[in-house]
């Protein structure tokens, strides 16, 4: 309980001073690492556009300690495997709960493993579909009819997802989009413009967001 309280204060004390990312780096073998490029670019096109003052460099913190709470959104992507650890997830659902915010960005292969592991930090919650008119489609940029298609992988439609926790959207999850690889720098990918922009635009929505909200 002790530390509970003081990870709530330590929350609310840095939402309400600091607009902060950070890299979720989580067990289980998964490249959490994956896409290096992603946020440093994300967040210059945010501080350029949004008018955020971000730190051009995000650090990263463990699932399960109480760095966590310095952040008011941290960022989590990969291929594949993910394990959260019974403290792992308690720590995160108390993260989330007291008004943090995670975006989870499939980089291809990760779905199977990260919906199980969110059965361990919501048990009696599901990832739900955002109607294209949920607002973190329209908060700084329009995307009228949802999440756009950045890469093909498997052709699937690009799908987001979200667990509300009394009625706020606590957590973001991405699917059949890879927007991280659109914020890579251009080399990366050989991705085109007018791609790149689409992925980096509905990215500051998600900032912009997960700050106001």
């Amino acid at each position: 309980m002790k530390l509970l309280l003081s990870s709530v204060f330590c929350l609310l004390f840095f939402t309400s001073f600091s607009q902060e990312l950070a890299v979720l780096k989580y067990k289980g073998g998964g490249d959490w690492y994956s896409n290096p490029t992603a946020l440093p670019n994300l967040i210059t096109f945010c501080n350029n556009n949004i008018h955020t003052k971000i730190e051009s460099v995000p650090q990263n913190v463990e699932v399960g300690s109480t760095d966590i709470f310095q952040f008011p959104m941290l960022h989590m992507t990969g291929h594949g495997n993910v394990f959260f650890s019974e403290d792992d997830a308690e720590n995160l659902r108390n993260y989330l709960i007291s008004g943090g915010f995670l975006h989870i960005d499939d980089n291809y292969g990760m779905q199977p493993y990260i919906t199980v592991e969110l059965k361990k930090v919501f048990p009696d919650k599901e990832l739900v579909e955002l109607p294209s008119s949920h607002p973190i489609f329209n908060i700084a940029y329009n995307f009228p009819n949802g999440l756009p298609k950045i890469h093909e992988h498997d052709g699937k439609r690009p799908q987001a997802f979200g667990i509300f926790h009394e009625d706020r959207l606590v957590l973001l999850f991405t699917y059949e989009s890879d927007l991280g690889d659109g914020w890579e720098d251009e080399s990366v990918h050989n991705d085109p413009p007018e791609v790149r922009e689409k992925a980096l635009k509905m990215g500051a929505n998600i900032v912009k967001y997960a700050f106001e909200n």
